[in-house]
């Protein structure tokens, strides 16, 4: 009894220090990245945070997947917005920092509304009926200019009314540290969520549907709970994206955002409660920084996916958890030997691929700029066959570099694994 008394202990030990850290790095993280840029941008990662968490709700708790997603954020964007105009106005009584909730209950409602129909079915079906509601409601924006704004969209001010203890809200600062109140907030329910009977019974509708409904439980009503609650967590971060921009136009509903939710939150890792904060991070840093690189950066991130669906369908939050648990039988020190060839040839390999790629882009879209490239301290000339001859080369010398330090780390990985499942079974038995 005791020893389980010391195991709880260390358990919950551990869980404070998590959320600890997690509400420190937010409260601490606008005043180490202090620039303009860095605020907006780690405010858009709160926003994305409770975006991807909220969809991961459906994909990666409940095995739902759903192409619709940014429906549920984009309308609660609008409501959001609509509110914020009216409150200006003075005709609807609510301050700024309530506003994201109305945002929240829209994304509830629509959810509600809409979900009803598309839960009622799974798997495949489901996907594409969340399709066709994605596009049905993208039309209607561009239809309905008296909601959506039209073209232009719905503008907004965040800042009316008298300041509530000194903060108007207006600086980038103060909404930063609102949209991370709500974030830590959002994401503690969402993952306490996970604990309760309706989590735990949406994972066995996902696992194994036709059990669940030999022990008695409707499937369909356990999806559309679900469905529900992650259309109110979509409807707040959308609420927090209106007030943060000021503006919504039809874009926040289109499919592209939708598909953007998928991507990250797969990149991230479904299959774990942080996976998909992982992603929304890496989501920011994509759509913000690094489409400012390059205009190829679409397909770079297309490459990441493949490349991540080819050799780690888990996500990013999938190789971590694989090296702690290595790590917690003492053997990482001798894979680290082998990440480090690894990452060299990766890297040689990537060169020379975005070497070709950034000379095809070059051609097809910046061609009356000349035929030089600038690229990684290189000249390349788009039009010399040594140039392409020679990033040919070093893509495919990466390759096969890579394979072959892939090959050496596959035979140590699997006498690795192969170590763990036997110590497994010894304290298994003991």
């Amino acid at each position: 009894m005791s020893t389980t008394n010391n195991n709880m202990k260390s358990f919950n030990s551990g869980r404070w220090t998590v959320w600890s850290l997690f509400a420190l790095v937010m409260a601490l993280a606008p005043l180490v990245w202090t620039s303009g840029l860095s605020v907006t941008m780690l405010s858009q990662m709160g926003i994305a945070i409770i975006a991807c968490l909220s969809y991961n709700m459906l994909l990666g708790q409940g095995g739902m997947l759903s192409f619709g997603h940014a429906v549920y954020t984009g309308l609660g964007s609008f409501l959001a917005i609509h509110a914020l105009n009216a409150a200006s106005k003075g005709t609807f009584p609510i301050p700024v920092a309530l506003l994201p909730l109305v945002g929240g209950v829209a994304g509830m409602g629509f959810a509600a509304l809409l979900g009803y129909v598309t839960t009622r079915k799974s798997g495949t079906t489901f996907s594409m009926i969340t399709l066709g509601i994605s596009e049905l409601v993208f039309a209607m924006s561009l239809m309905v200019p008296e909601f959506f704004g039209g073209e232009g969209g719905v503008n907004g001010n965040r800042v009316f009314g008298q300041p509530f203890l000194g903060m108007t809200y207006g600086p980038p600062i103060q909404i930063y540290y609102l949209i991370a109140v709500y974030t830590f907030v959002a994401v503690a329910a969402m993952f306490a969520f996970t604990r309760t009977p309706l989590g735990r019974i949406l994972n066995a509708v996902r696992d194994n549907p036709e059990r669940v409904e030999f022990i008695g439980y409707n499937t369909q009503k356990v999806r559309y709970l679900a469905f529900i609650i992650a259309g109110f967590f979509a409807g707040i971060s959308g609420g927090l994206g209106a007030l943060l921009f000021e503006i919504v136009t039809a874009e926040v509903v289109g499919p592209a955002r939708s598909g953007a939710y998928l991507l990250f939150t797969f990149l991230g890792g479904a299959t774990f409660f942080f996976g998909p904060i992982l992603g929304a991070v890496l989501m920011v840093l994509a759509f913000v920084l690094f489409s400012e690189f390059t205009n190829a950066w679409l397909l770079y991130l297309g490459l990441i996916f493949l490349f991540m669906v080819m050799y780690a369908p888990g996500g990013i939050a999938s190789l971590i958890m694989m090296n702690v648990r290595v790590a917690a039988y003492g053997r990482l020190k001798e894979l680290l030997v082998n990440y480090v060839p690894l990452t060299l040839t990766a890297l040689v390999a990537l060169a020379g691929a975005a070497a070709m790629i950034e000379m095809t882009y070059h051609l097809q879209l910046n061609s009356v700029q000349g035929d030089q490239v600038k690229y990684l301290g290189l000249v390349l000339n788009t039009r010399s066959v040594t140039s392409w001859l020679g990033a040919l080369a070093v893509m495919l010398v990466g390759i096969g570099l890579f394979e072959l330090a892939r090959r050496q780390f596959a035979k140590k990985w699997g006498a690795i694994q192969e170590f763990i499942e036997l110590e497994i079974k010894r304290k298994e038995a003991l």
